[in-house]
């Protein structure tokens, strides 16, 4: 699953990179606190409106990012884990209850399960696992066999961070749909390998974090149907998402202004809206080519690493590599890669259910993005063969 802030695997050309992410989003940064540092939406001089219209730009660049039909489904988050959490809030609390199923694959990241795990011990509806097939693809069969008219919502990656699974997600959401649940997408680990359409998709949520795709950390966004975003009541009160307040009554803005109360990261929009378009200039579906070539590349450059075990090979996946080595931990892995100058990811990667459907608890990761060469995976394989080669 893509970046994990500022990138999956940087290898060894210097210690410490001179730059983290893509130029254009540190300018944006440095523009913004340096010419145009001002709040938005309530300003009359020329600072606030400028911010009010790129803040909105930046709205309007992630739904053209996301095939969205049009801005206003756009609610910024700071994250895809916010994103998750405001959908259970506001939507599950109102619609979920005794006798409703939430599925929820085993291979989802913590934010698409515990958020799922609270609403429904609050709401008395029944978290369903959804399990999956040796090759760490989400079993179809089992998830046809588990929807029914109790199912209310299903909540699905469009691409694991630890399996790099990429599911047959238009095809799920269909079919929950004939049952009338709703479909949540965690987006996060998608959107920075391959273009997204969330209305090709048929999403009733689609949810996504910035720094996934070379933006800063903080922000993100989440994608909501009209009619669905109409319906939810707000989350949070405060500034910013009111027409009106008194004592006796307030009124709401209308969405998604609703559902942003007090100040944003005003500053996060602006480098999400440079990483946005820095990313759609490129040619996605090259880049798209270029990664899966790539991960082709490591796979059969790690096979030749004695005692290394990859973990997952569903036929439809992103460039995640996340293995076992025998005899070592996988923390003094990450370590003695470090040393490389070469940095990874060792842990449960906070999806410790996939990683017990392997029996296991932790596993080193290795991720590859559109700046990663061939090169880089040689330096990647040398110094893992170096490590066995010093026991």
């Amino acid at each position: 699953m893509g970046p994990e802030q500022p990138g999956p695997l940087e290898l060894g050309r210097r210690r410490r990179p001179a730059l983290v992410g893509p130029r254009q989003v540190i300018e944006a940064l440095i523009a913004y606190y340096g010419a145009a540092n001002s709040n938005i939406h309530r300003g009359a001089h020329t600072m606030a409106r400028e911010a009010t219209e790129a803040y909105e730009a930046g709205r309007a660049a992630v739904a053209d990012f996301l095939g969205a039909p049009s801005p206003d489904g756009v609610v910024f988050v700071r994250g895809t884990t916010e994103a998750v959490n405001l959908v259970a809030q506001t939507w599950g609390r109102a619609n979920l209850g005794p006798g409703d199923d939430i599925l929820v694959p085993v291979l989802e990241h913590h934010s698409d399960i515990v958020p799922w795990q609270m609403i429904a011990k609050e709401t008395r509806a029944r978290l369903v696992p959804v399990p999956l097939t040796p090759d760490g693809e989400i079993d179809q069969n089992a998830y046809a066999d588990l929807l029914s008219s109790r199912t209310q919502l299903v909540a699905i990656s469009h691409a694991s961070n630890v399996l790099g699974t990429v599911p047959p997600v238009k095809e799920m959401t269909a079919l929950a749909h004939r049952y009338g649940a709703r479909v949540l997408v965690d987006g996060a680990q998608a959107v920075a390998h391959f273009p997204v359409d969330v209305q090709d998709l048929d999403a009733d949520f689609y949810a996504f974090s910035g720094h996934k795709l070379f933006a800063p950390t903080g922000i993100g966004a989440l994608y909501a149907k009209p009619e669905l975003l109409a319906s939810m009541t707000p989350w949070q009160g405060g500034g910013n998402m009111i027409e009106s307040v008194a004592f006796e009554n307030t009124v709401f803005a209308a969405a998604p202004h609703r559902m942003e109360a007090g100040t944003g990261h005003i500053s996060g929009v602006m480098g999400l809206l440079a990483a946005v378009n820095w990313l759609t200039s490129l040619d996605r579906e090259a880049v798209a080519a270029y990664e899966e070539g790539l991960m082709s590349y490591a796979l059969q450059a790690l096979a030749t690493v004695p005692g290394l075990e990859l973990i997952g090979s569903a036929a439809d996946r992103i460039a995640v590599l996340t293995f076992t080595l025998a005899g070592q931990d996988p923390a003094t892995v990450a370590d003695w890669l470090d040393r490389d100058g070469i940095a990874i990811r060792a842990g449960h990667h906070c999806a410790q259910p996939a990683l017990a459907h392997y029996g296991l608890s932790s596993a080193a990761r290795a991720s590859l993005a559109l700046y990663n060469t061939s090169e880089e995976v040689d330096q990647l394989v040398a110094s893992l063969r170096r490590l066995q080669q010093s026991g």
